[in-house]
C-alpha cells in the first residue's frame, strides 16, 4: 500500500498544482507574481559584489531600486552607474527586461519552449497580462512578441553603438548601447552613462533612437503588430479602432507637449536656452516623449519653469497605451474620457470613434480607472507631504505622479526622501505597474452575480 501511495504522489502534484492555479483569478496571479519578483530582485541586490565600493545602500534603498526596475519606473536613490557594479547593473537590466515583457509572459514562454502544455487557465492568465484580444492565440502572439522585442532592442543597440563605441571603445560602447536600448524600449529609464544623458542633449542619433524606442515600447505590442500586419496586408488585416485611437491620441499628446515645452523653455538659460536652436527643438521633442513613461532626461527637471512642470506632470498622468510597458491612466482611457465629455456637450447619447460605437461598459471602465488612479495618486501624495514636510509641494507632487505612472522622472527628490517616503513610492510603483483596477480585483475574491436582481432606475440625481 505504501509503495502504491508513493507512486501516486508524483502524479498528484501536477493535479494539485492545477487545482490551486484554477482557484487563482488572473488579477490575483499578476499581483502575487510581481510581489514575488520584487522580493527576489531585492534579495539579488543584497548579494556580495553587487554594490560598488563606497556605496552604502540600505535594505529599504535596495527594495525601492528592485521595485523601480521590475516595475520599469527608473526612479533611483543613487546614480546607477556609481552605486552598482557591472554585476548589479546586469541584475537591474534583467529585472526591467522581465518587467517589460511581463513575468507571467516570461514564465509561460520558457514553459512552452521546454515542451510543456499550457492549459486554458494559464492561457487566461497570460491573456490578462498581455491584454490579448483572443485567448486561443495567446501562445503564438507571445512568440511573436518575444522575437519582435529582441529584434527591436538589437536594432536600437546597433544604432546607439555608432555613437557609444567611438566614445567608450568597443567593449564598453557595446555594453552602453545594449543597456540603454533595452532600458528605453522597456520604458525603464535606467541610465549607466558616466555623466548621464546630459552630454547627448543635442545629439540627434542618441536622442532620436532612445525616443523612438520609448514610443514603440509605450505603444504596446498589440498596436505595433496590428500596424505591421495592416501595412503588409492592408486588405486582409484592418487597422483596429483601438489602434487608430491610441495612435491618434499618442501623436496629439506628443505634438502638444512638444509645442508647449518649446514655447515655455525656449528662453530659459538654465534648460533649452543653453542649447543651439536645433538643439532646443531636439530637447523639446525628447522631453515631450519621456513623460510617456520613458524616464530619460537630457535636462535637469528641477530647472524647468512651473508651466513646463505642469505640462510634464499632465503628460505623465495620462501615460502610455494599454498593454504596453508604460503606466498612467493610458491614452485610450484619456481619449474615451474626452469623447464622453464632448458627447455630453453636443447632446449625443452614444460614443462613436472612427464610425464604430464604443460600448457603454468601456466608457464606465475608463471613468472607473481614472477615478481609482486619481484617488491613489492623491492618497500617496498626501502621505508623502505628511511624512516628508521638509520637501517642497511641487517636488513631491511631481515625484508622486512619476512613480504612479512608472515614468521615473524626478526633480532630484528621490535621494532626499526618508524611509517612509521610499516605502510609499515603492507601493505606488507596484500598484502603478500592475494597475490599480487589477489590484482592486485581486482583493475582491467574490464572484459578481449578474442579472439576479434589477433595481428601478433613478433619473433625478443631479451631477455637475
Amino acid at each position: 500500500m505504501a509503495r502504491r501511495l508513493l507512486k501516486l504522489v508524483p502524479e498528484a502534484r501536477p493535479r494539485v498544482r492545477r487545482q490551486l492555479l484554477d482557484r487563482v483569478e488572473p488579477p490575483q496571479l499578476i499581483a502575487l507574481v510581481y510581489v514575488l519578483g520584487i522580493l527576489l530582485g531585492t534579495a539579488a541586490l543584497h548579494l556580495p559584489g553587487v554594490q560598488a565600493p563606497g556605496a552604502d545602500l540600505s535594505s529599504v534603498d535596495l527594495l525601492f531600486t528592485a521595485t523601480s526596475a521590475l516595475c520599469i519606473t527608473g526612479l533611483v536613490v543613487a546614480d546607477t552607474a556609481e552605486a552598482f557594479t557591472r554585476q548589479g547593473q546586469l541584475i537591474l537590466l534583467l529585472l526591467f527586461q522581465i518587467g517589460g515583457l511581463g513575468i507571467i509572459a516570461f514564465g509561460t514562454l520558457f514553459a512552452v519552449l521546454a515542451g510543456r502544455r499550457v492549459n486554458f487557465t494559464e492561457r487566461q492568465h497570460l491573456a490578462e497580462q498581455l491584454n490579448a484580444l483572443n485567448v486561443g492565440s495567446v501562445l503564438s502572439l507571445l512568440r511573436i512578441i518575444f522575437l519582435y522585442t529582441l529584434v527591436a532592442e538589437a536594432v536600437g543597440a546597433g544604432l546607439l553603438a555608432l555613437r557609444f563605441v567611438p566614445d567608450f571603445g568597443w567593449r564598453e560602447g557595446l555594453y552602453q548601447a545594449a543597456y540603454h536600448s533595452v532600458s528605453a524600449y522597456n520604458n525603464a529609464g535606467f541610465v549607466v552613462l558616466p555623466r548621464g544623458m546630459g552630454p547627448y542633449a543635442e545629439d540627434p542619433l542618441v536622442c532620436g533612437v532612445i525616443a523612438v524606442q520609448i514610443i514603440l515600447g509605450g505603444l504596446g505590442f498589440l498596436v505595433q503588430l496590428n500596424v505591421l500586419t495592416h501595412l503588409l496586408r492592408p486588405r486582409r488585416n484592418r487597422l483596429l479602432t483601438y489602434s487608430k485611437l491610441t495612435l491618434l491620441t499618442t501623436a496629439g499628446l506628443l505634438v502638444l507637449g512638444f509645442v508647449l515645452l518649446l514655447a515655455l523653455e525656449w528662453g530659459n538659460a538654465r534648460t533649452f536656452g543653453a542649447f543651439s536652436e536645433p538643439g532646443r527643438v531636439l530637447a523639446a521633442f525628447f522631453q515631450s516623449v519621456v513623460p510617456r513613461s520613458g524616464g530619460f532626461s537630457t535636462v535637469d527637471m528641477e530647472r524647468l519653469t512651473n508651466g513646463s512642470l505642469f505640462v510634464m506632470t499632465a503628460l505623465m498622468f495620462v501615460g502610455a497605451n494599454s498593454g504596453s510597458t508604460g503606466g498612467g491612466i493610458k491614452t485610450s482611457t484619456f481619449a474615451i474620457l474626452l469623447g464622453s465629455a464632448w458627447n455630453l456637450i453636443s447632446g449625443r447619447t452614444e460614443l462613436i470613434a472612427f464610425k464604430r460605437r464604443i460600448p457603454t461598459s468601456t466608457v464606465v471602465r475608463a471613468g472607473t480607472v481614472t477615478t481609482i488612479y486619481t484617488l491613489l495618486v492623491g492618497s500617496a501624495f498626501f502621505a508623502l507631504v505628511v511624512s516628508n514636510p521638509q520637501l517642497g509641494f511641487t517636488h513631491l507632487l511631481f515625484e508622486t505622479v512619476s512613480a504612479a505612472a512608472t515614468v521615473g522622472l524626478s526633480m532630484n527628490t528621490t535621494p532626499k526622501l526618508n524611509d517612509a517616503g521610499l516605502i510609499i513610492l515603492t507601493v505606488l510603483m507596484y500598484l502603478g505597474r500592475i494597475g490599480p483596477v487589477t489590484f482592486a480585483l485581486a482583493l475582491n475574491q467574490r464572484q459578481v452575480k449578474r442579472g439576479v436582481i434589477k433595481y428601478p432606475a433613478e433619473p433625478d440625481i443631479l451631477v455637475g
